[in-house]
């Protein structure tokens, strides 16, 4: 530890058993994303959630703990027989078919997934049958008749007063009424222990908006119970003792987080690992569904709940929705292929707020580029490389670690604004806490200009040039650090750059403490810039037409 270092900025012990970059005191972090219904291409909004839990799982790996990252397909319901229909093919050769582009498209993002599951697998309706006929021996599912309003594409049941306009209120199309004999779900049994567990775990619902939200708008009017098979269609998981019946997609759907872990199973030896699940990521749209009836599925089964659920925004457009008809969507593929893949994570990450929607439009994303990444993160490495060599013939120069009064404000500077970063990540204030790492970078560049290094080569004051070099590149390490768990290829060529060859200089612990650790690091003999300035008009031209193919 740097003698001078004031003690209020040393990364710190947070009262909830984390310290204050997030860790587990358990030791492994289990994430999930929502399993996707494959019923057309994935666009930026099902990206960023995939990048989300990558870049969380990134993280925690980063400090040294076990991790495990699930992700996967939801393939059975009405509107997946009717997509293979369409399509002339039979529904599973279609879900294979999509499951297969979703993970070509998770390999060209380097999703770093441990299990893809696909709800068609026998590791999986095998269990749900199980935790079917555990729940009707409970007397939690009894049989009756539905007669409501049905939503094909959202796959859920209405009632009169909760249609907006006649139409369904989460997507806006058109819905059928629909009777027939149905198995379900009692809902009520459960109510009062559920919201106890809201009370007693603040940190089970991220945001915390979101508890409010499931509270008024669905429980304090009178919870229902839930609708769980179907007869009007066959494509899905049969009821074991009523085959007539298919398990209707929420029972199915959401019981995959422990399908894939082997519950319930001969080999359970992930589930007993890994469960209850440290974070499970969804959009608000599928919100109800896991912040009501998961957790009530979970009590029923007598299991742990997950640690904490991330309910995040939507990526909109300036003219609403994502929409084909309107030639206004992007894929993830169309800004990869263009300006590379730590380009399009950090956009996704940094432009997504924590209270709102995201607004997408071609303009943010090339003015994200050209400022964020190109004036402020590429321009500090390529100044950094530079003078470097021009002063120390490449040799990075060591550092005794007895900063002067500049050097000992911006050393201070820099631990604060790790333990910023560490909070409103741990907090999933996803995008405000890379701004804390950019306003890092802002300082590390206003740091230049204040210590004026050509200025103490020419007046040759050569302990503090040594000081003002030493301090440029640890502040670039601590930043490649720092933007690793999303911007990884970036990261490594940072660190490449600047000569950190040492892999105890490359993980999280090495962010805290002294300065004085870098030795015998040498740059490279050119700057090689990490981003490269485009042209505005011609770029954002580029992604309009591209929205629109």
């Amino acid at each position: 530890m740097c003698p001078q270092m004031d003690k209020d900025v040393q990364i710190e012990t947070s009262p909830n058993g984390q310290n204050g970059q997030g860790g587990n005191m358990s030791g492994k972090f289990y994430v999930t994303t929502p399993i996707y219904y494959p019923s057309g291409r994935f666009h930026i909004g099902t990206a960023y959630t995939t990048v989300l839990a990558d870049s969380m799982k990134r993280y925690h790996k980063l400090k040294g703990e076990d991790t495990y990252m699930l992700t996967g397909t939801d393939e059975h319901g009405q509107k997946i027989q009717q997509k293979a229909e369409d399509a002339g093919k039979t529904p599973k050769e279609y879900v294979d078919e999509m499951a297969r582009m979703a993970k070509e498209l998770w390999a060209k993002m380097d999703i770093e997934y441990n299990d893809f599951i696909q709800t068609t697998e026998e590791r999986h309706t095998k269990i749900v049958q199980k935790i079917f006929d555990r729940f009707m021996e409970q007397g939690d599912i009894y049989k009756g008749e539905y007669e409501g309003w049905y939503c094909i594409p959202c796959e859920t049941y209405f009632t009169e007063t909760q249609l907006v306009d006649g139409k369904c209120p989460d997507c806006g199309r058109e819905v059928q009424l629909m009777k027939e004999e149905a198995y379900f779900f009692n809902m009520k049994k459960y109510v009062d222990k559920l919201l106890k567990y809201y009370d007693e775990h603040p940190d089970f619902i991220k945001p915390a908006y979101r508890k409010t939200e499931m509270i008024n708008n669905f429980i304090k009017p009178g919870l229902e119970d839930l609708c769980v098979t179907r007869t009007s269609f066959d494509w899905g998981i049969k009821v074991p003792k009523d085959p007539k019946h298919v398990i209707y997609v929420w029972l199915d759907a959401l019981t995959n987080y422990l399908t894939a872990l082997g519950y319930l199973s001969e080999d359970d030896t992930l589930f007993k690992k890994y469960w209850p699940a440290d974070l499970q990521i969804v959009g608000k749209d599928i919100a109800r569904f896991h912040l009501i009836y998961w957790p009530i599925f979970l009590m029923a089964l007598d299991l742990p709940l997950p640690k904490t659920i991330f309910v995040h925004n939507w990526f909109m457009m300036k003219d609403g929705k994502m929409s084909k008809s309107k030639g206004n969507v992007i894929y993830p593929e169309t800004l990869i292929d263009r300006y590379g893949l730590d380009a399009t994570r950090y956009f996704l990450l940094r432009e997504l707020p924590v209270s709102q929607d995201g607004i997408f439009s071609p303009e943010s994303f090339v003015e994200r580029y050209n400022f964020d990444l190109c004036n402020d993160l590429s321009n500090l490495l390529n100044r950094t490389v530079s003078m470097v060599n021009k002063y120390f013939d490449g040799q990075v120069p060591e550092y005794n670690g007895t900063p002067n009064e500049v050097d000992r404000e911006f050393e201070k500077y820099t631990f604060e604004q790790i333990n910023k970063f560490d909070e409103k990540w741990n907090e999933y204030e996803i995008a405000n806490s890379i701004q804390e790492i950019w306003n890092l970078i802002s300082r590390t560049n206003k740091y230049i200009d204040e210590t004026m290094p050509w200025s103490l080569a020419k007046e040759e004051k050569e302990e503090e040039l040594k000081s003002s070099m030493y301090h440029l590149i640890e502040n670039l390490r601590r930043i490649a650090i720092l933007i690793k768990p999303f911007m990884n290829d970036t990261a490594d060529n940072i660190l490449r750059q600047i000569g950190v060859n040492d892999e105890n200089l490359k993980n999280w612990d090495s962010l805290k403490g002294e300065y004085a650790k870098i030795k015998k690091a040498k740059v490279i003999e050119k700057g090689e810039p990490i981003f490269m300035r485009l042209k505005p008009e011609e770029e954002v031209e580029y992604i309009k037409n591209a929205m629109k193919k």
